[in-house]
């Protein structure tokens, strides 16, 4: 469909989702075995959560030398190099017993994932027009959203049939796939923009640049992140809590997941229409209520019915993080930029199950619900006092 200022969403949607899609279902469909694989390997549960935890570490620490990859190769280059790694570190995965290979591949793929959703989302930047900007990260979001949620039954159908191992071939073929494909694709428009001159400004002076942006708006995105990281970990644990098996489990956190895929787009439009902040602060409240009302739940219906909600209000707000932080990033160094704003949203992604942890520590785990709850109301009133009422001219 080409829009009347020339924009076709068709000449973009290869380029910019295809590689994303089939990056995010090899990916979905490994992350839920990584733990299994270390306790196969000989790792005890605790081993076992700290090697899960290594992919999110691998993220954060690669989130600044992403913007310094990124600006160097390219934003099309560096999908095929971060794609070409993970056929390494997954395959590999798939041949070797060694739990610090495991450990390893891990981190890496965290790493590479750093480097993939950076060069994802500075291209969206510059190539699509301001007017479709919220819509086209929104989709983006919802790509990542639909892989893992795709991505994991088929790792089940997949492990069912030939075994753990083969689930780190599937994904490895996924990421080959991927960036076979990102290769046949020709470069990009608005790829010239991604790869700024090696004597630009630098990493710490575009981020001293733009300190006021990161404290005010970039803080709020944090939050978000740290409400949505918090609600994906404290949906399971509740349900183990009150005695609900691992497979319903399952279907608690799959149909609260439907509501992230179905509303993605719609979150878009209405981003570009009215401004980012009217989805933003809505989607903080409504995931700050099903948080406080989660621990009033002591069945599978009542748990199902706030996951939903916790759903709606993460469904919605799909992609706000980026759009935010692509409204605010500078035309010189806005690759560096945005590394920076990725470092502060995965912070608050770890930051989640961090407090989680910490509440129930000295608490229990309804009353971590209720703080988590309360961070993420005082979130929407941060968001309402500085990102923009209206859409970026």
């Amino acid at each position: 469909m080409t829009a009347a200022d020339g924009f076709s969403w068709r000449k973009i949607a290869v380029a910019a989702y295809g590689p994303t899609a089939l990056a995010s279902v090899g990916f979905g469909a490994v992350m839920p075995l990584v733990a299994l694989s270390a306790i196969d390997r000989g790792a005890n549960a605790g081993t076992a959560a700290l090697i899960t935890g290594l992919l999110g570490i691998g993220q954060l620490v690669a989130d600044l030398p992403a913007g310094w990859v990124a600006e160097r190769l390219g934003e099309k280059w560096s999908i095929v190099v971060a794609c070409l790694v993970d056929v390494v570190m997954m395959g590999s995965v798939s041949f070797t017993h060694s739990l610090v290979h495991l450990a390893i591949a891990t981190f890496v793929t965290g790493v590479t994932g750093a480097v993939f959703g950076l060069a994802r989302q500075t291209y969206l930047t510059v190539a699509v027009p301001l007017r479709y900007r919220a819509r086209a990260l929104s989709s983006l979001g919802g790509v990542f959203r639909i892989g893992g949620l795709i991505g994991p039954l088929i790792g089940a159908a997949v492990v069912a049939s030939a075994g753990l191992a083969k689930a780190y071939l599937f994904a490895a073929s996924m990421s080959l796939l991927a960036a076979i494909v990102t290769i046949s694709l020709p470069d990009l428009p608005g790829a010239a923009n991604d790869a700024l001159p090696a004597e630009g400004p630098g990493m710490f002076g575009v981020l001293r640049a733009n300190l006021g942006i990161l404290l005010t708006q970039g803080v709020g995105a944090l939050v978000i992140m740290l409400t949505r990281s918090a609600r994906q970990a404290i949906i399971p644990l509740w349900c183990d809590a009150h005695g609900i098996a691992p497979a319903a489990t399952s279907l608690v956190y799959s149909l609260s997941m439907a509501f992230d895929v179905a509303l993605f787009f719609f979150g878009g439009s209405l981003m570009d229409r009215f401004g980012r902040v009217w989805v933003a602060a809505p989607a903080m409240v409504v995931m700050g209520i099903g948080l406080a009302l989660l621990p009033l739940t002591h069945d599978a219906g009542s748990i199902i019915a706030v996951a939903c909600l916790l759903g709606l209000g993460n469904g919605i707000s799909s992609g706000v993080v980026m759009t935010l932080g692509s409204d605010a990033s500078p035309a010189s160094g806005r690759t560096k930029f945005l590394a920076g704003w990725r470092l502060l949203a995965d912070s608050g992604n770890a930051l989640g199950p961090l407090a989680i942890a910490a509440v129930t520590t000295v608490a229990t785990l309804g009353s971590a619900a209720v703080v988590l709850g309360a961070v993420s109301w005082v979130g929407a009133v941060w968001l309402l006092r500085w990102i923009p009422r209206r859409v970026p001219a």
